[in-house]
């Protein structure tokens, strides 16, 4: 059976993406393909997918197939559900976390010149978008926050360079319009 066709039903069966060497590692032991050879299969089946309404898409943690955004529009009547619906302070801490990682909770509070809430560190934790990597070597070892490759899985990038450019608002250090914009578009398109 051609590769192409197995990493296809691979990645279409999986509930997470998968990276070339979790591809690889589930072929049997007598038919397992290089890394080349997922690579260039790989390659070939977004080809395939070029000029359809789906599309293998890379992503931090791997590949998956998602529907293209553009017939988000439509896909919204379809659910019933509502996407789950962020406050400015929330979009503005990850924001933060995101452009400045690693940061603690008293440099977001130093940019944004507000107190972050608990709930919105916990909310951020819950949704696997931010975690504490370390702790900053000062009194009181507050924790360092950074971003998860679910993050990046979300809105959908590969790496923090993906990241739109940082436009600095006169009087705010960090907060940018486009990346509030950003995040409230990708809530709305929670369609794919």
């Amino acid at each position: 059976m051609p590769i192409k066709l197995i990493l296809e039903s691979l990645i279409f069966a999986s509930t997470k993406p998968l990276n070339e060497k979790e591809l690889q590692s589930l072929f049997t032991e007598d038919s397992t393909p290089n890394l080349t050879e997922i690579q260039t299969a790989l390659h070939e089946l977004a080809n395939d997918y070029e000029n359809r309404v789906l599309e293998l898409k890379c992503v931090a943690s791997g590949y998956r197939f998602q529907i293209r955004p553009i017939y988000a529009p439509w896909l919204v009547k379809l659910l019933a559900e509502k996407p789950a619906k962020y406050s400015r302070a929330l979009l503005e801490t990850l924001a933060i976390i995101a452009y400045r990682q690693p940061v603690t909770r008293g440099d977001i509070e130093d940019i944004r010149g507000v107190a972050v809430s608990s709930s919105i560190i916990q909310t951020l934790i819950e949704r696997d978008w931010i975690r504490a990597i370390g702790q900053k070597e000062v009194a009181g070892r507050p924790n360092l926050y950074a971003t998860t490759p679910q993050f990046l899985d979300y809105f959908n990038l590969q790496t923090l360079n993906d990241l739109p450019a940082l436009q600095i608002i006169p009087n705010l250090d960090i907060t940018d319009a486009n990346v509030s914009q950003l995040l409230q578009e990708k809530r709305e398109n929670e369609t794919t």
